[in-house]
């Protein structure tokens, strides 16, 4: 027996000819499609982590702002919370980091867990970087620090059966409560 599918009012099917309802995530197209991606290694060829920091703090969903690094949400977050630390200054590789760069990164890392735990609860981090696209970098040529915020049973069945994950709080919003828990230094 095949359903009915309905529209909710926004144009959107809510439920298909399976019965099944949907959860539509058209701003993951960008990402799938490389939008936003440089198109090369240099500073100048569209990188977002240098883009970023000139860009208000809200429009470029930077969180904290240092001397030599910032804090951004990751714009295609794995869990609500994702951020990331950057140099200001374009890097690809960890061992081009003067001292200063790798000391405010850390600073900057500390301060995300701490907000992190403030404003949701988080029960544990994945923090790393993937250097080298071979090493699994989107955007090999500027180093970045992730920071995944991480609970208890948040791996369920949505990304196993449906490639789907569900965040439930627009990037906005998390920024805003990331930003009111952030340490004062």
């Amino acid at each position: 027996m095949q359903r009915e599918t309905r529209d909710d009012g926004e144009g959107r099917q809510v439920r298909g000819p399976d019965g099944l309802q949907r959860l539509w995530t058209p701003h993951r197209m960008a990402y799938i499609k490389g939008e936003n991606k440089p198109h090369g290694s240099g500073p100048d060829d569209g990188c977002p982590f240098c883009r970023a920091p000139q860009l208000s703090d809200p429009e470029g969903l930077v969180l904290a702002r240092g001397k030599t690094a910032f804090a951004l949400l990751n714009l295609y977050p794995y869990n609500s919370g994702h951020l990331m630390v950057c140099p200001y200054r374009h890097v690809a590789d960890y061992t081009e980091l003067n001292e200063d760069e790798t000391a405010e990164i850390a600073a900057l890392t500390q301060a995300g867990i701490t907000a992190l735990r403030s404003a949701y609860g988080a029960q544990g981090f994945n923090v790393g970087m993937n250097l080298g696209e071979a090493a699994g970098a989107g955007i090999a040529a500027h180093l970045h620090q992730h920071v995944v915020p991480r609970w208890g049973g948040d791996t369920n069945f949505m990304p196993i059966v449906g490639q789907t994950k569900v965040l439930p709080q627009l990037l906005g919003q998390t920024r805003e409560q990331l930003v009111a828990h952030w340490p004062k230094s």
